[in-house]
């Protein structure tokens, strides 16, 4: 029984230091396993993000997720479908090196080639005070999911880092409004929290995984 506890706690160190975790011992699963229906714009694996090139630790334009997660999105996928629409994600688990390399770009004031698309109002120096880029995200629990209904206007773009991505902003259109509040309700009815600020971002309540940051490449 000591043995099993000094395992468990071992594996939970390694897992909140960021430490890269062998391969058998990686919990999480591809989503495109569970549904392959779900489609996928994973902008960290390419150029077109905030940062302007790929991302640390995304190796391959793959959507790793718990399987709590996987199946609540399959559901709201199977209701969406239902009327003839599909989900869209830009984001599922996320590599702490990844988080690292968000951290480590923000003070270069003199790299902003994506400001005009991504940051236009906003200036790199106050991203941290702002909420804009963080230490920690929960996207390396793999809970945490950036998606979309593919084809409905949201009024602004994935990661766009200004207060109009705030879910509850009042000076979009009607149908931007009914749109946020449709994909608001469908992700929330099936266990998922919103995250106020960012409209796309919402985490699976019920997560397994509570305390752990992974660092295994996405590939």
């Amino acid at each position: 029984m000591k043995t099993l506890k000094l395992l468990l706690l071992n594996f939970v160190l390694s897992s909140c230091s960021g430490q890269a975790l062998k391969a058998s011992e990686f919990p999480l699963v591809l989503l495109n396993d569970i549904d392959p229906t779900i489609q996928y714009d994973m902008r960290y694996f390419g150029h077109h993000n905030f940062i302007g090139r790929p991302i640390k630790g995304y190796l391959a334009p793959k959507c790793y997720i718990s399987r709590e997660a996987g199946e609540a999105l399959v559901l709201i996928q199977q209701e969406l479908q239902g009327r003839g629409m599909t989900l869209l994600m830009y984001d599922c688990y996320r590599p702490q090196k990844a988080v690292d390399d968000f951290k480590s770009w923000t003070p270069d004031l003199a790299d902003i080639k994506m400001k005009d698309e991504f940051y236009p109002n906003e200036d790199k120096k106050d991203f941290f005070e702002k909420g804009f880029i963080a230490a920690k995200s929960g996207h390396t629990r793999g809970s945490a999911v950036d998606l979309t209904i593919k084809g409905l206007d949201m009024g602004t773009d994935h990661d766009f880092f200004d207060i109009r991505s705030n879910s509850f902003y009042p000076d979009h259109s009607l149908q931007v409004k009914a749109n946020r509040n449709y994909l608001r309700s469908l992700m929330m009815k099936y266990g998922f929290a919103p995250l106020e600020e960012e409209w796309w971002h919402y985490r699976f309540k019920n997560e397994p995984y509570p305390n752990s940051y992974f660092d295994t490449d996405v590939k």
